[in-house]
């Protein structure tokens, strides 16, 4: 069984900075590709960014410049650097694993529980 979870959501001002953490467990689960997906209120899950075992990384458009994936292969753990965030991050943010390289949700079949991360005016 593949477990995924997410933390370091919170509320944070406009321009602020929030890091998120993501830790994937199973016992043969090979944590390949890993991704952060994000989900305002109202509208459709949509993808951030995924970086791979090797420490290659795409960004959605939206995030780029602002948003730093990173990655500890050794302890399975992801993280999401978020920099100048602005109102329009405000979402439950999502980590996922198992997935390729598609940024369509419906193609990653494992997923955390979500971080609630808000940015205030």
């Amino acid at each position: 069984q593949v477990q995924v979870a997410e933390s370091g959501g919170g509320l944070v001002q406009a321009g602020g900075s929030l890091r998120l953490s993501c830790a994937v467990s199973g016992r043969t689960f090979f944590p390949g590709l890993m991704g952060w997906f994000r989900q305002a209120p109202g509208k459709e899950r949509e993808f951030v960014g995924f970086i791979s075992w090797t420490g290659s990384i795409t960004y959605s458009d939206s995030v780029k410049g602002r948003f730093t994936l990173s990655r500890d292969n050794a302890k399975n753990t992801v993280w999401l650097q978020m920099n100048s965030l602005k109102p329009e991050d405000t979402a439950v943010y999502y980590c996922a694993s198992g997935g390729g390289y598609v940024v369509s949700p419906k193609e990653w079949p494992y997923w955390g529980q979500g971080t609630q991360v808000t940015v205030s005016s």
